[in-house]
């Protein structure tokens, strides 16, 4: 039994949370070299006996989605969503944190002015600053994956009930037709 109709609502299930989660990653700012975005993919199967989802992105991608709970404080989505992610857990790699950051400032050519002097902080002196700050603090969930898929889920089951007996129809009136031969 061929699940034609059951596929076809699992291929818009698939591409509506892919399209929500490049458009919030967009809105929110966290698409500046678009790795991330490019990455999002998907795949779905409906076969006989079973239905098969799958949805991969860049590893940091469950950290921009999730959240990371900082040293000193969290925010309060990540207890909602909830998050194994945690600085200082020696999980990741060394310096890891400190490298993206770099890279990240250097692209947005962003950099603080120091208080004193008005003059622009070095590249690496910004940096630095940030990553202190997102040490303690943590970052915070964006959600830009979880929400659409929660929202597509909800939608999804009368749907695919929908779909599903409509193939189940197709299969019995093919099994019909070819027993009256």
């Amino acid at each position: 039994m061929r699940l034609k109709e059951t596929q076809k609502v699992l291929d818009v299930f698939k591409q509506v949370i892919l399209n929500q989660s490049r458009a919030i990653l967009s809105k929110k700012s966290k698409n500046v070299t678009s790795t991330l975005s490019k990455s999002l993919k998907g795949e779905v199967k409906s076969m006989p006996n079973s239905i098969n989802v799958k949805f991969e992105m860049e590893d940091y991608g469950y950290y921009q989605d999730r959240g990371v709970k900082g040293k000193t404080s969290t925010y309060p989505e990540i207890g909602q969503y909830g998050t194994l992610a945690k600085f200082g857990s020696g999980k990741g790699k060394s310096g890891g944190l400190s490298k993206g950051i770099k890279e990240w400032v250097r692209k947005r050519r962003f950099q603080f002015r120091d208080k004193k002097t008005g003059k622009f902080m070095s590249y690496k002196s910004t940096a630095y600053l940030i990553t202190r700050s997102i040490w303690n603090k943590g970052i915070k969930p964006s959600l830009f994956f979880t929400k659409p898929f929660e929202r597509a889920f909800k939608k999804l089951p009368d749907e695919l009930k929908d779909k599903f007996a409509l193939d189940l129809d197709t299969f019995l009136q093919y099994t019909i037709n070819q027993n009256n031969k």
